[in-house]
């Protein structure tokens, strides 16, 4: 068996949420160590859409729920960090947009009237026309409204780099993880044969956590799969687009971001109602022919004849909840020195980290001097979703 580590914080799990949480220990002073059995945000991270949103568009049901008064505070959070005054330093991540949109292509529906009754979104949402319109919708067969939110998107994988250099030297591959169990007590990790001790361990794993969990012999925390059937279109005629298109129900009819390629052309990947429910069901061919017929109708003057088409299904991990119901917060369980959790979505990376760091300073976990870490073989950065997809 290989010499056994120690560390003040073990995490598994190299997304967003578990790199984010990493990086805000070490500031803290706090000795870590993160394994992942993968590369490094190449789960459920690289495959967001990058939104960094402030719960805006939860209001379309026409009040604001828990889950937009848990992220309205995301948006301020993400910013200063990208500006290098925030919790972390993230500056050199790519800004893909300093705000989304919301988009409706023809006149205001119900659903928006109840929408901007909420003071709320009215201090965060405003109109813009001409050539303050997203680059994609400045044409003149576009006779829609759109509105800025006070929200940003950011390109994933120069995140996700950025989050791995501060990791430092505390980052591993691991191959094999297994309990460390001493005297009946869960004490750490052993990860291809190496025992790691640690004063918590915490999972965030995403889909992994429930395997991670059925090794350690626990039931709880109970994971929920919710599926998704995204659509990436890749062409020449493509132009920059970051918004939530409306349709008559209370969620959006098309989520829409552009992603550069490595030649020049944009990447629109299509999320919303069309990736939900209904797009689930469908096969590839069937969910491209949606795409295509939502894409002739919303914005029927870029030509797409020369397009190049995929589809890409997700399965969002979160904790259970009925009705497989979106989770309001992100969500951390406790159980002796194992922490389990779900941001639950990208931007509510900052709001898990918040979690842990109170579940330490609750239970007096301050920081202790470890050895030097040794060279540890170190998990590869993730590339960009549509890699061998287009």
């Amino acid at each position: 068996m290989s010499e056994s580590l120690s560390t003040d914080i073990l995490i598994v799990g190299g997304g967003v949420a578990g790199l984010w949480l990493n990086a805000r220990l070490r500031r803290l002073g706090y000795s870590t160590l993160l394994a992942d059995r993968g590369v490094l945000g190449g789960g459920q991270s690289v495959k967001s859409q990058g939104i960094i949103h402030g719960g805006t568009k939860y209001a379309l049901s026409g009040a604001l729920t828990g889950a937009s008064e848990a992220i309205s505070d995301m948006p301020r959070r993400w910013r200063e960090a990208l500006e290098g005054n925030g919790e972390l330093d993230l500056r050199g991540v790519r800004l893909l947009s300093d705000a989304h949109y919301l988009w409706s292509p023809g006149t205001l529906t119900g659903n928006l009237t109840s929408f901007f009754a909420s003071k709320a979104v009215r201090s965060r949402v405003g109109q813009v026309k001409g050539d303050q319109l997203p680059a994609a919708l400045q044409h003149p067969r576009f006779k829609g409204k759109v509105y800025r939110l006070s929200e940003l998107v950011l390109d994933v994988p120069s995140l996700i780099q950025r989050l791995a250099q501060l990791a430092g030297d505390g980052l591993v591959k691991a191959d094999r993880i297994e309990p460390l169990y001493e005297g009946g007590e869960l004490t750490g990790l052993v990860i291809d044969g190496r025992p790691i001790r640690a004063q918590r361990i915490v999972l965030t794993a995403g889909a992994g956590n429930a395997e991670l969990l059925a090794a350690l012999g626990l039931a709880q925390p109970a994971m929920q799969k919710r599926p998704l059937h995204m659509v990436i279109v890749k062409a020449a005629t493509l132009k920059p687009l970051y918004a939530h298109c409306l349709g008559g129900g209370t969620k959006p009819r098309l989520t829409v971001t552009s992603h550069p390629a490595e030649d020049g052309e944009w990447v629109w990947y299509l999320g919303g109602d069309l990736a939900e429910a209904a797009g689930v069901a469908r096969d590839e061919a069937a969910q491209i022919s949606a795409a295509k017929k939502e894409l002739a109708e919303l914005v029927p003057w870029i030509d797409l004849a020369a397009a190049k088409w995929a589809t890409l299904r997700i399965d969002r991990a979160e904790p259970a909840q009925s009705s497989l119901a979106r989770p309001d917060n992100a969500f951390l369980a406790e159980a002796g020195r194992l922490l389990v959790g779900w941001p639950t979505k990208l931007a509510l990376s900052p709001d898990f980290a918040d979690r842990v760091e109170a579940a330490l300073t609750r239970d007096g976990i301050a920081p202790q001097t470890h050895p030097a870490l040794p060279d540890l073989p170190r998990p590869e950065l993730t590339r960009p979703f549509w890699d061998g997809l287009l």
